[in-house]
């Protein structure tokens, strides 16, 4: 039997979707949503794996911010990994700007998504 270490998690990884596998409708369902395009700019003003899921502001509970970071998952645009206790978080922007030139740059620039 496998013993335990202190401080171990318990939550399973996360699955990353490689942005070259995903869709452009399935890439534009992932960026229609004011939540998830605040929660991309917020990575994209960040450095790279400096923020926890739960540094956000964003007026949704914990299920609903795990369900969102999941679709941006599925997306190719965030990915995740476990740092002790938290998960954080990095921008997958030269990938996914790869699949989708200048995507990103429309979506973070526009001022009327919110």
């Amino acid at each position: 039997m496998a013993k335990q270490t202190a401080g171990a998690s318990h939550r399973a990884a996360p699955v990353h979707t490689d942005p070259e596998d995903v869709s452009v409708l399935t890439a534009l369902s992932a960026l229609a949503d004011p939540v998830r395009i605040r929660l991309i700019r917020e990575l994209a003003d960040s450095a790279v794996w400096t923020r926890s899921c739960g540094s956000f502001d964003v007026p949704v509970g914990k299920a609903a911010l795990s369900h969102h970071f999941s679709v941006l998952r599925g997306a190719g645009l965030v990915e995740q990994r476990d740092e002790g206790p938290k998960r954080v978080n990095r921008l997958r922007r030269e990938e996914f700007d790869a699949r989708f030139p200048g995507l990103l740059d429309l979506v973070l620039r526009a001022d009327d998504v919110e």
